[in-house]
């Protein structure tokens, strides 16, 4: 799909959970609203101001029909999506620059913000249910534990937290120790029972809930820049419980893999431009992911190109693994190749006349043949090699009638085992070390 201009920096990106609609918040305050199709034509819906200051978050209702959008101006703002028009506003809702939101229920709403405050909020209500400061830098990222109604936030202040929302106190459940490293991102995998959290350093550390929340239990190197952003794959895609997109400021939308971990390649590139934030259509079940950067352009990509080409490529690369299986229980017998030197053509040699087990024999006897077996044996080899040379001949003639250019074809020959009389080869040979001796020197003992 052609990018879509937006004619500033965006900050944050969300979809319509049913719509082919995206919602931009960008650097002026604006929020714009672009409708697509499958054919990758857009439409500008509407945009609307709610302020003169930047527009860094966006959260929108499970039905789609409000959005809400906050920013540096400190105020929460809730608009109509159907009228594209201003519902409600809570001012000074933080005391700080609200940095992200995260809709939690279909009633409940939090939002962080720079100075290390996370809010709870109800839409139906005018203020805030409660209000946690246990962080002392800006919050980066949230995720929602719908199993166990916990909120996970991300801050720069290098830890990461754990509030029960349904607990009516103020301090938070759990908070790891400090990593040593500006925490970006967070998104949940192996359903919910891992989080993987961008670190500024590059590094995705792992976090699992069994063992407790107060340290990673692994980290993962491996990308040269920092990882502001994550995303789930949609559940329709088998590897979806591990793969992630991880957002860096090199400009790379990658896939990854985890567990076992492995870079499935880039899904999209900004070129110089970092990432701030990706997401994907129809509530993260869909097919289109959006990508921003400092660009002024939303960029959007069909996973179904990215991930549905891989999976062909290796049915294919299966398939000729298989054929080349094949060539290789072909090559244990002993048939030989031809090649061509100008056309590459290849032509398979007869297979010689005889079983493995009979060839096994043959070895077990080949050190104690008497030196007559070995004359008639070398005769039975030279009828068998003149046999072999007129098969030889016989197939490159034919291939080279079959041919435009009446190539011709270059013979390459290997010693082949020779063909004996089993009936020869069963005789009891004559031992090196026996001794012959007259029966009547032993009647004479």
């Amino acid at each position: 799909m052609p990018d879509i201009p937006v004619g500033t920096q965006i900050f944050d990106i969300a979809f319509h959970p049913s719509d082919s609609i995206v919602f931009t918040g960008l650097l002026t305050g604006h929020i714009k609203a672009f409708s697509y199709d499958e054919q990758g034509k857009h439409e500008e819906k509407f945009s609307i101001r709610p302020s003169k200051r930047s527009c860094r978050a966006l959260a929108i209702s499970p039905d789609g029909n409000r959005l809400w959008a906050a920013g540096k101006a400190k105020t929460l703002n809730t608009i109509d999506v159907t009228r594209g028009e201003l519902l409600q506003a809570w001012p000074k809702a933080h005391e700080a620059p609200i940095n992200c939101l995260k809709r939690l229920t279909a009633n409940l709403l939090a939002s962080g913000d720079d100075d290390g405050v996370i809010k709870l909020w109800d839409p139906r209500k005018s203020d805030a249910i409660r209000s946690y400061t246990h962080h002392f830098d800006f919050i980066s990222a949230f995720c929602y534990l719908d199993d166990a109604r916990q909120l996970v936030s991300t801050s720069g202040d290098g830890t990461l937290s754990v509030i029960d929302v349904r607990a009516k106190k103020t301090e938070p459940l759990a908070q790891s120790e400090d990593q040593e490293d500006e925490l970006l991102s967070v998104v949940a995998i192996k359903q919910g029972q891992k989080l993987v959290v961008g670190t500024q350093l590059g590094i995705l550390s792992i976090f699992n809930r069994r063992n407790g929340w107060g340290d990673c239990v692994d980290r993962i190197p491996g990308h040269p820049h920092s990882i502001d952003t994550l995303c789930n794959l949609p559940s329709s895609y088998p590897s979806a419980q591990s793969t992630i997109l991880t957002g860096s400021s090199d400009g790379m939308l990658r896939a990854v893999e985890l567990f076992p971990t492995k870079l499935l390649g880039v899904v999209a590139d900004h070129g110089e431009f970092p990432i701030e934030c990706i997401a994907i259509d129809r509530d993260g079940e869909g097919h289109w992911v959006g990508s921003a950067g400092h660009e002024e352009v939303l960029k959007l990509t069909d996973l179904k190109e990215v991930f549905e080409d891989e999976d062909e490529d290796s049915d294919k690369d299966e398939d000729g693994s298989e054929g080349r299986s094949d060539a290789a229980d072909g090559s244990d017998s002993e048939s030989d190749e031809l090649e061509d030197d100008k056309t590459g053509l290849s032509v398979s040699k007869p297979k010689a006349q005889g079983s493995d087990s009979e060839n096994e024999k043959d070895e077990e006897f080949k050190e104690e043949e008497e030196e007559e077996d070995v004359k008639e044996a070398g005769e039975a080899e030279t009828d068998d090699d003149d046999d072999e040379n007129g098969s030889v001949r016989d197939l490159g003639e034919q291939d080279a009638d079959t041919s435009d250019d009446d190539a011709v074809f270059t013979e390459k020959k290997r010693k082949r085992k020779k063909d004996k009389d089993l009936l020869q080869a069963l005789k009891r040979p004559k031992a090196r070390n026996e001794l012959v001796t007259d029966r009547s020197f032993f009647a004479d003992l």
